[in-house]
Formats: structure tokens, C-alpha cells, sequence
């Protein structure tokens, strides 16, 4: 049985869609249970943020993992009791999408930014933000290669 490519998948999901605050929200449920929930500037039509959430093993809802746009804050979203959570104070890393390209933004920058650099990983196909004492932040790739954050 081959495997269904992307396109496939969309169109075979069951898919919610409504207008709010000036955005266009996207809901899909694909048939192995995954959840992606879009969201898009009704003015610009850009792509906002997308999350994906899976069932977890014991078969509940999992947590949403940001995929594009701006993490939530733990301290907005829904009261979750979590034991040790990351400081506010690390940098936040978020991608974003455009029509014309792929756009990483960094908040929280604890040095002014001549202190970082970024560096291109063919290899890897990713994107490293160091420091000038050669410490890396992160690695970034367009979420769909293959590198990780190191």
C-alpha cells in the first residue's frame, strides 16, 4: 500500500474552518488521529501560526507543539499544574512563513546582537546562531529538513 502524499492527506481530513479577531482558523483532524490547527491574517493572508497536536499513549489529547508563529504562554493559555516549567527569561524561537520565504525570529536575547552569528550547516541543512564565545543557541531549519536544536 503506498504511502498518501501531503496533499492527500489535507483533502482527506476532516477540516473545521471559522473567522475571529481578524483571523482565519483552520481546524483538521487527519485520519491517524493528528490535529493541525492553522490560523491566517484575514487582510494579508499570511500564515500566522500553525500547531500540531497527537493523541498520547494512554489515547488523550496531547500537547500542542508550534510548528509556526509565536509559542503561547503557559501563563495565558489553559491552567495546567506543571512542576518545572522554562524560565521567561530564555530566548523564544519561532518560524515564520511567508509567500516569499521562510523567516526565524528570536525574542528574548539576553546580549546586544553583535555578540551573535549565524552560520548556514549544509550538511545538515540548518541555519546555527552562536555566540562570539561559540556557543550555539539553535539550530533552525525550515521545519520540514532535517536538523535539530542543539
Amino acid at each position: 500500500m503506498a504511502v498518501p502524499s501531503w496533499l492527500e492527506r489535507l483533502r482527506a481530513a476532516d477540516k473545521t474552518a471559522l473567522v475571529q479577531d481578524g483571523k482565519r482558523k483552520i481546524h483538521y483532524l487527519f485520519e491517524d488521529g493528528k490535529e493541525m490547527a492553522e490560523e491566517y491574517d484575514i487582510k494579508t493572508g499570511q500564515l500566522i501560526s500553525r500547531k500540531w497536536r497527537e493523541k498520547n499513549t494512554l489515547g488523550g489529547t496531547g500537547k500542542w507543539q508550534v510548528e509556526v508563529g509565536e509559542p503561547t504562554s503557559p501563563l495565558l493559555g489553559a491552567l495546567e499544574s506543571e512542576l518545572i516549567t522554562e524560565s521567561s527569561s530564555n530566548p523564544i524561537f519561532m518560524r515564520k512563513d511567508t509567500l516569499s520565504s521562510f523567516q526565524w525570529r528570536i525574542r528574548n536575547l539576553p546580549y546586544p546582537k553583535e555578540v551573535y552569528s549565524v552560520s548556514l550547516e549544509e550538511e545538515q541543512r540548518c541555519c546555527v546562531i552562536r555566540t562570539t564565545n561559540k556557543k550555539s543557541i539553535k539550530a533552525a531549519n525550515s521545519g520540514d529538513g532535517d536538523c535539530k536544536t542543539q
